[in-house]
């Protein structure tokens, strides 16, 4: 599987300033006039080079005198390149028909909603929770049902006899589900998934399951996929994944809905196309082929850079600044900071962070109850970075 014996480039500092990334935008936006070497650990893309097997397939691609960039279908070869991956890193056989392209994991989940519930409804979302969930519900005009996570001493767990409640509420039709879970960075165990899929099957609640960073797992923890518990599981939800976390292709607009019941994976390609949703591009179709069969060997080397960086936070942080307290964290490559010892309001704490410390994070806020006090931080970057960062944090907090 791809060239294992390779050492990547996870150092070289990349300069996006040239206006074609929307995270490097937003930060500029912010402060015209960022020092060198300051780089925005916000947006879930990384600030690091894709697999050159990538860019080298790409290219051969548009040099090939055959293509043409029309219309594109899903190639057979990406369609195998698919159901070999799930099986072979995920444990999942899935069969062909299964898979609905889509065109991004936020418009797949919000077409789903769509489909899957009447206005008036609830959507069932645990927060603090990727921002999208929310739109997802309010945008058309169904309820956000918050069952926040409970934090149990820097571990978040699911607050059952809340979402019992919820659940058992038959207005509640619909759960959006992160998993592994963005922003607090848990993997749910079996014992979790099985507990939440009991509940949902025993009040019919449809699971939409988000499982994009289910490839960025940290060592000792196990990503099960929700549908992989069970054939009960599996005909009562969909899962939404995509190669554009795990592979930084997030600009090809590249994902997929595993859809095992016929009767649902109906209701939403004819939703699709009432809405007429794009399907994925002839090289995002390509680009996730070549990850799925050559960049494992890549994608191991970025779970070691990732698990090295969230060390590094967690050793800076007890060393030389114990007002922040990095959460543990099982997967994907954002981590989760406690700020509240510094007893400021989320908008101070902005300010400090941005203004003062060029220290660009996500506020927690963003993520909806539960956040308030905290910030995510993308570690999907070279060490030197992060490290420079924190030095920067250092010493505006050393200063108040």
């Amino acid at each position: 599987m791809g060239m294992n014996n390779t050492t990547y480039d996870f150092h070289s500092m990349i300069e996006r300033r040239d206006g074609s990334s929307l995270k490097w935008n937003q930060i500029l936006a912010y402060n015209r006039d960022l020092p060198a070497g300051v780089i925005p650990l916000t947006v879930a893309d990384m600030e690091l080079k894709n697999p050159p097997e990538i860019m080298e397939g790409l290219r051969d691609l548009l040099d090939h005198e055959k293509t043409v960039l029309g219309y594109a279908g899903p190639p057979e070869s990406y369609t195998d390149a698919v159901i070999r991956f799930l099986a072979t890193r995920h444990a999942w056989e899935i069969d062909r028909d299964w898979i609905v392209n889509t065109a991004g994991v936020v418009p797949a989940f919000w077409h789903a909603v769509q489909a899957f519930s009447h206005p008036g409804e609830g959507v069932i979302m645990m927060s603090p929770v990727y921002h999208p969930f929310f739109y997802a519900a309010e945008q058309f005009d169904r309820h956000v049902v918050n069952c926040p996570l409970i934090d149990n001493d820097g571990r978040y767990e699911i607050n059952w006899t809340l979402f019992e409640k919820l659940a058992d509420d038959p207005t509640n039709t619909v759960l959006l589900f992160c998993s592994p879970h963005n922003p607090v960075g848990r993997v749910w165990t079996e014992g979790e998934l099985r507990r939440l899929g009991d509940i949902c099957l025993k009040h019919d609640v449809l699971v939409l399951s988000d499982e994009i960073h289910f490839d960025i797992i940290l060592p000792g923890h196990r990503h099960i996929v929700y549908a992989t518990l069970g054939e009960a599981y599996a005909q009562r939800s969909i899962t939404f994944s995509a190669p554009s976390k795990t592979f930084n292709l997030a600009g090809l607009k590249t994902s997929y809905a595993i859809i095992p019941n016929k009767g649902l994976r109906e209701k939403y390609t004819g939703y699709m196309r009432r809405v007429s949703a794009a399907s994925p591009t002839i090289l995002g179709f390509k680009a996730c082929e070549i990850a799925y069969t050559e960049c494992l060997g890549w994608l191991d080397q970025v779970i070691d850079l990732i698990d090295k960086n969230r060390l590094f936070v967690e050793d800076f942080c007890s060393g030389r600044l114990p007002q922040i307290r990095p959460y543990p964290m099982e997967g994907t490559y954002l981590q989760w900071l406690d700020c509240r010892s510094l007893e400021m309001d989320d908008e101070r704490l902005k300010e400090l962070l941005w203004s003062e410390a060029h220290f660009f994070v996500t506020p927690g806020t963003t993520f909806g109850k539960g956040g308030e006090g905290f910030v995510r931080v993308n570690l999907a970057c070279p060490t030197s970075y992060l490290k420079s960062a924190l030095e920067r944090l250092e010493q505006v907090i050393r200063h108040l």
